[in-house]
């Protein structure tokens, strides 16, 4: 039990019940038998999604080892920034400087949890630091970040004719939904305005968000939702509509998520490292379309430069200009709990700037004003709003 309690590194309800064995020193194999019991009945009445939240707990950055995964596969050949021999100097934006309890840049990252930060400007490496034993080539989980890679794969979709408009109704694709569901659009969807019902909270086992990130049949789990008010109404951020529209993209191109990833994106942006998505089990193979693509920073950060350029890698226009465009535009008035306006899975700024996010600070921050991309990997959010931080950090470029 030791071992099992080790390998998940985390708080939980065996954990729990292993300490009765410490409450009577006299006789300790007689409670470590009834421990045995109780965690054997708890693991085979209950759930597994939730059998898994409470192995698991809260959504950490060593995710994307504890699920079943399928990998997307690099090039032949790979795209390498160029890199300035000495990171450009930082100084702390004043608003997070804490009194100057920090006596470098690298050190304030660190403290805050900070596995990975790099900056490009065009297309140069001018800061790069990694921390707590990761490196360049350490695989991270992006969380929600990836749901602006789900955008950009609907928006490719459409470009090759599988996807007529985002104005064409879900159930054409996802007929397991039935017809409450007609009027929703892909673009309801994308901009998280699909009235459908959906408790995205992280913190409970019976939460919506739980079965989805923990359990092991997607597709069994959406022939359970119902509607909570009609589509395009009011904006509510919620998970379910993201993995919708990977199994849209799937079913319309008729070839898995991430395959169609690969082909699209991964390889003719000649990332440098094979990546991974997260799915929900071996058996039923379906891509966490929500979250949870697995890769090395720096390709996150060709993502973000991809963006930047409008599109168009080397001359090869990867992403539809027009989609890019429409995606970073403020089209309604959608806002996240930050108050950031929300378009097609991202966040957009008026001035411009643009970001992906996800849990524990994940991010791609795009500011086109000064051809700025940053990137930023972490354990834990710290209390730091990382987009205003790095727009802070762009006023000394």
């Amino acid at each position: 039990m030791k071992w099992f309690i080790n390998k998940t590194k985390s708080f939980n309800f065996a954990a729990i019940i292993i300490h009765l064995s410490d409450l009577k020193k006299k006789k300790p194999i007689i409670y470590i038998l009834i421990a045995i019991a109780i965690f054997a009945i708890f693991y085979v009445t209950l759930p597994r999604h939730i059998v898994r939240y409470f192995i698991w707990n809260y959504a950490d950055i060593n995710d994307d080892r504890k699920f079943d995964k399928l990998e997307v596969k690099k090039g032949k050949t790979s795209f390498y920034f160029n890199k300035v021999s000495i990171n450009t100097r930082f100084k702390i934006p004043e608003k997070n400087s804490g009194n100057d309890r920090y006596e470098s840049f690298d050190q304030f990252l660190e403290e805050k949890g900070t596995v990975a930060f790099l900056v490009v400007k065009n297309d140069t490496l001018i800061y790069e630091n990694y921390f707590e034993g990761y490196d360049s080539s350490s695989i991270i989980p992006s969380f929600s970040v990836s749901k602006s890679f789900v955008s950009a794969l609907v928006g490719i979709a459409i470009s090759e004719g599988y996807i007529y408009s985002t104005g064409q109704s879900i159930t054409f694709f996802l007929k397991e939904l039935g017809p409450e569901f007609d009027k929703i659009t892909i673009g309801d969807l994308l901009n998280m305005r699909s009235g459908i019902k959906f408790n995205e909270g992280y913190n409970s086992p019976f939460a919506d968000m739980a079965k989805y990130y923990y359990g092991t049949d997607l597709k069994r789990y959406i022939k359970e939702l119902t509607i909570n008010e009609p589509p395009d109404q009011t904006y509510d951020y919620i998970s379910v509509n993201t993995l919708l529209l990977g199994l849209i993209v799937e079913r319309a191109t008729n070839t898995k998520l991430t395959k169609y990833l690969e082909q699209k994106i991964w390889q003719p942006l000649q990332m440098e490292s094979d990546a991974s998505w997260s799915i929900d089990s071996e058996k039923n193979q379906t891509e966490k379309a929500f979250c949870c693509i697995n890769a090395v920073a720096r390709d996150f950060a060709k993502f973000g430069l991809l963006y930047l350029k409008e599109g168009n890698w080397n001359g090869n226009q990867v992403v539809p200009k027009k989609w890019v465009k429409k995606s970073i535009s403020i089209i309604n008035d959608s806002r996240d709990s930050q108050g950031y306006p929300y378009t097609c899975q991202w966040r957009v700024l008026e001035n411009g700037t643009f970001f992906a996010k996800g849990i524990l600070g994940q991010y791609i921050i795009v500011y086109p004003a000064k051809n700025l991309v940053f990137v930023r990997l972490g354990k834990r959010y710290a209390d730091v709003d990382w987009a205003d931080f790095c727009l802070d950090l762009s006023t000394q470029l």
